[in-house]
């Protein structure tokens, strides 16, 4: 018997089958129907697939093939519950998500990035233009990154950092990511700062790390805690944000800095600082602390950094430093992911940061963040003054402000009053001592939003 007959004689008895059950009625299992009509398996799934295209049957995979409902009425939602015993109990919690929407009219103040009028438009399209245009530039990139790239991440890193210690990636979080699966073993804790960073703790989480919080104070991470709490977990990594610490704003104090490094080097632990902030000081005399990689002699620290934050969301540019078989292994996990990042974006970075018009727009926007955080803070004296602040970050993009009351509620509630705001409870890996909400200054397209922002928070 050819094939055709017998995919023909397949058919026609499914269909008569068909036309004698109910709708939603399950059909014979697929070696029932082999065995009844004598066919191959291949024949069975072929006709099986042409009747669902035609909506005469419906397939619900670990369940069967049932007849196909009618479709006047209320759609029949598809039946997704063997996906999750297919995915047993890995999950992973990103935190907000990027796309949430909001009410038309929100003052959005819960993100991470610059406004758009603080973004270098004009020089990151020219920047663009020009490296779309160089030799090669579509052609792919070394897994490393250009060594040009690499050159200028490792001059802003300190004298004793080379080319050779750089990977480029696509981005901060994407380094993160690449960061905690390499150096730590699935089931191990990670130290994080307390509070942190929530796309720290969700990248720890979905590598399979138990992030162990270590408080902090005006002054960063506290040594004295930080010792006994790799006493206590046996962890081997340290997640910290030493320079304009999101979201408190806090700097890790000089003589800190030597500490912290040295506590991490006796307990044979490495640090991964994320240096996302370097370039955001709100100007003034005090210029933000060299990183702890440039101090670091022997390899115990492994820095983040990223164009994203100074300049836009979509230049995901970042780079991954450090020395030492550690680097070898970043290397072979962010070569895993995607090969290397793509190459017109980085030549558009290099662009972008070698053009005289970067320093410029550094010292601009230097000044328009301390005039946004200084105008953020009076209008919520104003207009809130049963909340508090703390501590006056000098550099980064957020104001974290101590509330009396949930702050999940009032989060709610100043969405609901026009105010996108970020609930305190996602920056902390266990429970919270108190309650904060974290605003994101540099969010707004000007100081009258930042106003406005704070006078309908006063309805709270």
């Amino acid at each position: 018997m050819n094939n055709s007959s017998t995919t023909g004689g397949l058919d026609h008895g499914l269909r008569a089958l068909v036309r004698d059950l109910a709708p939603g009625q399950k059909l014979p299992s697929n070696r029932e129907l082999v065995d009844r009509y004598r066919v191959g398996p291949g024949t069975v799934v072929k006709v099986i697939a042409q009747l669902a295209a035609e909506g005469v049957v419906e397939t619900r995979p670990g369940s069967g093939t049932f007849v196909a409902l009618p479709s006047r009425g209320a759609p029949v939602l598809p039946d997704f519950g063997w996906q999750t015993v297919a995915l047993a109990d890995r999950s992973v919690d990103p935190g907000r998500p990027l796309g949430t929407s909001w009410p038309a009219g929100t003052i959005r103040l819960d993100g991470g990035y610059l406004h758009e009028s603080l973004q270098p438009v004009r020089a990151l399209g020219n920047a663009l233009a020009r490296a779309a245009r160089r030799p090669g530039a579509w052609d792919r990139a070394p897994v490393n990154g250009l060594q040009s790239l690499r050159a200028v991440f490792a001059t802003w890193c300190g004298p004793t950092v080379t080319p050779d210690d750089v990977l480029v990636t696509g981005g901060g979080q994407s380094a993160l990511s690449v960061a905690f699966r390499a150096i730590a073993a699935p089931g191990s804790p990670v130290l994080v700062e307390s509070p942190t960073y929530p796309g720290a703790l969700a990248a720890a989480r979905a590598a399979g790390l138990s992030p162990v919080p270590v408080p902090i104070d005006a002054d960063g991470l506290r040594p004295e805690l930080l010792a006994e709490a790799f006493a206590r977990s046996g962890a081997r990594l340290l997640y910290c944000q030493p320079t304009y610490q999101n979201p408190t704003g806090a700097v890790l104090s000089i003589e800190r800095r030597r500490q912290v490094v040295e506590v991490a080097r006796a307990a044979g632990a490495f640090v991964l600082e994320d240096d996302f902030a370097t370039f955001l000081g709100h100007g003034g005399p005090a210029a933000p602390p060299k990183p702890l990689l440039a101090d670091d002699r022997d390899g115990t620290v492994v820095l983040i950094t990223s164009l994203t934050k100074p300049a836009a969301p979509s230049l995901r540019v970042g780079a991954l430093v450090a020395r030492g078989p550690v680097l070898e292994r970043l290397r072979s996990v962010r070569q895993v992911d995607d090969f290397f990042v793509p190459r017109p974006l980085q030549e558009a970075a290099l662009e972008l940061v070698a053009a005289p018009s970067w320093e410029r727009h550094l010292k601009t926007l230097g000044a328009a963040l301390h005039e946004r955080r200084h105008g953020l803070m009076t209008a919520l004296e104003e207009h809130r003054p049963d909340w508090a602040v703390d501590h006056v970050p000098t550099g980064g993009l957020h104001l974290w402000v101590r509330v009396g009351s949930d702050d999940v509620a009032l989060t709610a509630a100043a969405r609901d009053l026009g105010v996108g705001v970020s609930q305190g409870s996602r920056y902390f890996a266990t429970e919270r001592p108190g309650s904060w909400l974290r605003f994101n200054f540099a969010a707004a397209s000007d100081p009258v939003e930042l106003a406005e922002a704070a006078r309908r928070l006063a309805g709270l």
